[in-house]
């Protein structure tokens, strides 16, 4: 078991260990209800048909996207579900978002096609959008990114910005506090 649980992000050998004890301890309703939470996620799981930000309800698109209260004129552009909920959880945008689903690296093959890139383009060219918000980690992946976007929008006439150099180079969004988002993404400046 301790080896199943060492694929999950961020369990190393220890902490598989001292899990594998917990759920060893754990009464036979908590097994039963942890496997079948497991086993079903992926089913219960999916990406919003606008988005592609992971929903787990019946509905095709999710609460922000179908929200007639945020504003669909500004688009933040995020690597995936995670960097979404943390700008979410800071409570310092009342935009949509798109979720790329990665970030261009030839070093590791994934172009440009590779990413929901031309899913961007095409919510652009159906709605009024006038900016937006790259919220890349600031990486190298992340940067050539950004840059190939702002590439790709700016000669439509959109304007193209990402988030200030507030957060630390090689961070992630998940582990980064709620004020560093909220200054990062006021003080965002233009690609």
């Amino acid at each position: 078991m301790t080896e199943s649980l060492q694929k999950l992000p961020g369990i190393g050998r220890k902490s598989a260990t001292r899990l594998a004890y917990h759920i060893v301890n754990l009464s036979d309703d908590d097994i039963a209800t942890l496997a079948d939470n497991i086993r079903n996620i992926k089913e219960r799981t999916h990406p919003c048909a606008t988005c592609f930000r992971t929903i787990d309800n019946d509905r095709e698109v999710c609460d922000i996207c179908s929200s007639t209260t945020r504003d669909g004129s500004m688009i933040c552009v995020v690597k995936d579900t995670r960097d979404l909920d943390s700008i979410e959880r800071a409570g310092c945008f009342n935009g949509k978002y798109h979720v790329t689903d990665g970030l261009i690296s030839p070093i590791l093959g994934v172009s440009p096609e590779d990413i929901r890139l031309r899913e961007l383009i095409a919510r652009i060219g159906a709605a009024d959008v006038k900016e937006i918000i790259i919220a890349f980690e600031p990486t190298v992946e992340g940067d050539a990114t950004a840059l190939y976007i702002s590439r790709l929008l700016t000669p439509a006439g959109v304007r193209v910005t990402k988030l200030a150099r507030g957060l630390p180079i090689g961070t992630d969004f998940y582990s980064t506090d709620s004020l560093t988002l909220v200054k990062a993404i006021e003080n965002r400046i233009a690609v």
